[in-house]
């Protein structure tokens, strides 16, 4: 009895012994790649950023030029997001809104819009989606232009009346046998302008804030 004790005593401390060592080891890696990783994630992130907002138009460090932004029906959002500041030889340039077109054919589409200080769309740049391939992802930069309809269009240009796809009578072209799609990223960029036009002012005046990981 006491021979089987101590070696149950031994196994126990030899578990523990290798659960504290592979515990001290993931700490550590995770403490070395961490700056890695941060960077990786801030580059990713400025590709996406550089695809809607062409490199001319800022020369600030603009993913560290952030806002939180609280939800807004304007932007199809319910939970916050991040607005990322463009900033040219020390002036408001551009904003960087992240928006949701909710009602796409098969679900959310999720947009990045970059709005110029003078109300007009830099680009509009689709970060994921779920629409049928080879039908409604044309609205994806990678596999059609359809998306850069977009750039330089704002409020007034078109009117109100234009802000719909050319079936409804309005200016943007659409894909035969795939108008839900292109209807919700139209609608969802007309509403984002919106926004901008109440809020882009205020969001510049705010201090700079680090956005939350989700």
């Amino acid at each position: 009895m006491i021979s089987a004790a101590k070696n149950s005593m031994r196994t126990a401390l030899t578990l523990l012994a290798f659960t504290v060592l592979g515990t001290g080891l993931l700490a550590y890696t995770f403490d070395i790649t961490k700056d890695n990783i941060a960077k990786s994630e801030e580059q990713a992130k400025l590709a996406l950023i550089n695809q809607a907002l062409p490199k001319a138009l800022y020369d600030n460090a603009i993913v560290n030029d952030v806002v939180l932004l609280h939800p807004a029906p304007e932007l199809g959002t319910t939970r916050p997001t991040a607005a990322y500041r463009a900033r040219l030889n020390g002036a408001p340039s551009a904003l960087v809104l992240e928006a949701i077109a909710p009602d796409g054919y098969s679900g959310k589409i999720t947009l990045l819009i970059a709005i110029q200080v003078n109300g007009e769309v830099a680009g509009v740049r689709v970060v994921s989606h779920r629409e049928t391939p080879g039908l409604g992802d044309y609205i994806d930069a990678a596999k059609s232009g359809w998306i850069k309809q977009f750039d330089h269009a704002s409020l007034t240009h078109p009117d109100s009346s234009a802000w719909k796809v050319k079936k409804d009578g309005g200016r943007f072209d659409y894909q035969t046998g795939a108008t839900i799609t292109p209807r919700a990223v139209v609608k969802a960029v007309h509403k984002a302008l919106r926004y901008y036009e109440q809020h882009g002012a205020e969001i510049f005046s705010r201090p700079v804030q680090a956005k939350e990981r989700t």
